[in-house]
């Protein structure tokens, strides 16, 4: 995430006021509502997520140990055992 001069994109008069209360401070200014993109809308990591969780359910299904997959997705046992468990809804 970039920063951006407040003074180069603001008003005087909305600066001034913003000073009054985070003078020198950052400031982080959320997104609209109307706005906001759901996790992972901008990447591929998501799609990317589900594909080794498939693959992981798939190998457990075909009998690989939670031991072997932990290991073999540099997970704890207890993130295979969840994956697996939601995987089966």
């Amino acid at each position: 995430m970039g920063y951006i001069r407040a003074g180069d994109v603001l008003p005087e008069d909305v600066l001034e006021l913003v000073q009054q209360y985070a003078d020198g401070q950052s400031l982080y200014i959320p997104r609209r509502s109307e706005c906001h993109k759901p996790w992972g809308a901008g990447t591929e990591t998501k799609k990317e997520l589900m594909n080794r969780n498939s693959r992981m359910y798939d190998e457990y299904q075909s009998g690989a140990t939670i031991t072997q997959l932990s290991e073999r997705y540099f997970l704890t046992e207890k993130s295979v055992q969840r994956i697996i468990r939601n995987h089966k809804k």
